[in-house]
């Protein structure tokens, strides 16, 4: 029989998580989480990183270099961390996340945070329509069996400016050509969150006291959410609520966009057979008509409930960062943040 994790502490241990170790420390979320954790300064970060690798790390963290071929490499990197998050590319292998949560175990690390920071795994329904991650539910229920730690997924829906400034794949809007396709009637709510929010979000959670300090039972803790699902959101915004604050940062007019709609479940249907076929294109196109369906599915906000207050997470503002969105489609870049917004 898996052992089971202590939900109380040892005689003399912390209340506070404090060495963290991360994967993918530059990735696309994982650098606003690197910094979210330093800037609260209660945390010692980790950055594993395979051998070779190149990228530039962020001054203020520890590197690891581990080998995902000798499991005894990332054992030895995660010993005496508290927690573990893992942030990966899609198409990162699908071993690799076992290999690390294996490997958290047996390094006796008490807190996962698995690959999800995106939509609603937690909905079947919705998973199961989206091949890549129907199988995300296997990594959560290894953890479980192992015995040793828990996991604690992390829902914010998609990354509000870097779907709203990539390719019309996405949130369906080209900026240089000012076109947009509307899926459906364009008035279906979504959750999303950006990048900044991400970042906090994490560092709050894992700022938490891992057992209740209050009395009263009042004050939210780490156990709370211990073996199941974390859901934030900075915005739920429909389409149409995007393409206001479209025509408000570009002062254009809506007579100055082309706009077309399209069913959301043919749209759907089109991007899974480009993906059966194997474009992999395809899985973009029907993951993001997926979660506009009439269902509801992509609004955890509404389906779940937020947990944003019990993080003591800001408000933001929708213009702020769908200027950031426009400025990254119109400059090509991916990362068009600038002084004006506040990353931490």
């Amino acid at each position: 029989m898996a052992q089971q994790p202590s939900t109380t502490l040892p005689s003399g241990s912390s209340n506070r998580l404090k060495n963290i170790a991360i994967v993918g420390a530059t990735g696309t979320s994982g650098k606003f989480i690197v910094q979210s954790l330093l800037a609260t300064g209660k945390h010692k970060v980790t950055a594993l990183t395979r051998e070779g690798g190149t990228a530039q790390m962020p001054s203020g963290i520890t590197v690891q270099k581990v080998d995902y071929s000798d499991p005894s490499t990332l054992v030895s990197a995660l010993r005496g961390h508290d927690a573990l998050i893992i942030t990966m590319g899609v198409r990162a292998p699908p071993d690799q996340q076992t290999k690390l949560i294996h490997a958290a175990a047996e390094a006796g690390v008490q807190w996962i945070l698995p690959n999800e920071f995106g939509y609603d795994t937690a909905n079947e329904a919705l998973a199961n329509d989206i091949l890549p991650n129907a199988n995300k539910k296997a990594y959560t229920e290894l953890v479980e069996k192992l015995g040793v730690s828990k996991w604690i997924g992390f829902v914010c829906g998609f990354w509000y400016e870097f779907s709203l400034g990539g390719s019309p794949d996405r949130f369906g809007f080209d900026f240089q050509k000012k076109e947009v396709i509307l899926f459906d009637e364009g008035t279906q709510p979504i959750s999303v969150t950006t990048f900044p929010m991400v970042g906090k979000g994490v560092a709050s959670l894992l700022s938490l006291p891992i057992s209740r300090e209050d009395s009263n039972g009042e004050s939210a803790c780490l156990e709370d959410f211990g073996n199941r699902f974390c859901y934030v959101a900075s915005f739920v915004v429909s389409q149409k609520d995007m393409l206001e604050s479209v025509l408000r940062v570009t002062k254009t007019d809506i007579k100055d966009w082309t706009i077309t709609k399209e069913s959301s479940k043919e749209r759907y249907e089109k991007g899974m057979a480009r993906l059966r076929g194997g474009d992999y294109a395809g899985m973009v196109v029907g993951m993001y008509s997926r979660n506009f369906f009439t269902d509801g599915s992509g609004n955890h906000s509404v389906t779940r409930g937020l947990d944003n207050e019990k993080l003591g997470l800001p408000k933001e503002d929708l213009d702020e960062f769908t200027e950031v969105a426009v400025k990254q489609a119109l400059d090509g870049v991916s990362d068009a943040y600038h002084s004006s917004v506040q990353r931490g």
